[in-house]
């Protein structure tokens, strides 16, 4: 979830035109399928953290075979530590696509990338913050002093410990942001006490509660938490792309939102245990977690995902009173233009289900 600046994006941009795996390479071949000539497009799509629960259905559809039932090659990678983040991959076009959280579109689109949400698969960000019980951290008013650690520093998780600050009338320059990542490392930084907390997901949460390391101090896992804490459902994992990618590339765009909203619905018919044994076995059970303490968290944290790919009603504007909060400047960018449900449309009747769809600029 790292956001870089222009001049970083740019600069990944010219890495990116001497990589055999860049988007010219997946464009051209999704622009043949589009074409009508009978071949099957190829789409790259990287993914921030492939191995979180926020992220599982980008792998979910390759593991029930639903990017090839639907028509589509897809090639899933996922950002790694210290890397370039998934959607600023995107962004230089070193990928087709990215699944990362829609709050991207608008800061991009405040600095004149033209980038777009095409489904939405999440309505709350599947996040907590976890405090060790020895930092006495209740809410987001007792940041005050405490060493905050985020995915990443200018990371989404940045942004929303930012936000929840200052809706408690806590200033950013009152706490001390560091960047643990995920996983072991996040849990490495609240064993030895380097960071009081650390914004997370599942099942870096499960670790961290099965070694009563820390507690949850803010809880946005599920809608109902992200409403609670944010004041609304905040719209996280989506699909991200180029506008003008996806004006070239119609019928890829469209196949893949096919695939990723028959997973949506896969996921609401299904228990979290259906799930974990679709899913790679080292997503559910490694060094740090237990498939049952995989299962346990996805069974809890499963009411943050949709089960249409429609953008919820009322969440862009959260985002953008969140942005606007803690100092992107938004002034030139229309929520209409940051995510679109006209290929989520298609995909729910492909499928015969009905949604009531939000109109693109019903927010604002």
């Amino acid at each position: 979830m790292k956001k870089r600046s222009i001049a970083a994006i740019a600069a990944a941009g010219v890495v990116a035109l001497g990589l055999a795996a860049c988007s010219g390479g997946g464009g051209g071949t999704a622009a043949a399928g589009g074409s009508g000539s009978g071949s099957v497009p190829t789409v790259k799509m990287m993914v921030g953290g492939i191995d979180k629960q926020i992220y599982l259905p980008y792998q979910l559809a390759q593991q029930l075979g639903f990017y090839k039932k639907y028509g589509v090659n897809v090639e899933l990678s996922t950002e790694q530590n210290g890397g370039v983040g998934a959607e600023d991959a995107m962004a230089s076009g070193q990928v087709d696509m990215a699944g990362a959280w829609y709050i991207h579109t608008v800061d991009f689109q405040s600095k004149g990338k033209d980038v777009i949400n095409l489904v939405q698969l999440s309505g709350a960000p599947g996040e907590r913050v976890m405090c060790s019980p020895k930092a006495n951290v209740k809410s987001a008013a007792d940041f005050k002093g405490k060493n905050m650690g985020v995915t990443d520093l200018g990371s989404g998780t940045d942004e929303l410990t930012q936000f929840l600050a200052a809706k408690q009338g806590v200033d950013k320059k009152q706490y001390n942001t560091i960047a643990v990542h995920a996983g072991s490392t996040a849990i490495a930084a609240i064993q030895r006490g380097s960071a009081d907390c650390v914004m997370t997901t599942q099942p870096t949460v499960g670790a961290l509660t099965s070694q009563k390391l820390a507690v949850s101090a803010v809880d946005m896992a599920t809608t109902k938490g992200a409403t609670a804490a944010l004041g609304g459902a905040w719209p996280a994992a989506g699909l991200l792309a180029n506008a003008s990618w996806v004006k070239s590339h119609e019928d890829a765009a469209q196949k893949v939102v096919d695939a990723l909203v028959a997973t949506m619905h896969w996921i609401a018919s299904h228990s979290a245990a259906d799930i974990a044994n679709k899913m790679p076995q080292d997503f559910v059970q490694n060094s740090t977690i237990t498939k049952q303490q995989y299962i346990d968290g996805l069974s809890t944290d499963k009411g943050q995902f949709l089960p249409d790919g429609i953008m919820p009603a009322g969440g862009p504007k959260v985002i953008f009173d969140m942005e606007k909060t803690i100092g992107v400047d938004t002034s030139k960018v229309k929520i209409s233009d940051t995510f679109t449900n006209k290929y989520a449309d298609a995909a729910n009747k492909l499928e015969g289900y009905k949604t009531t769809t939000t109109p693109a600029g019903a927010d604002g």
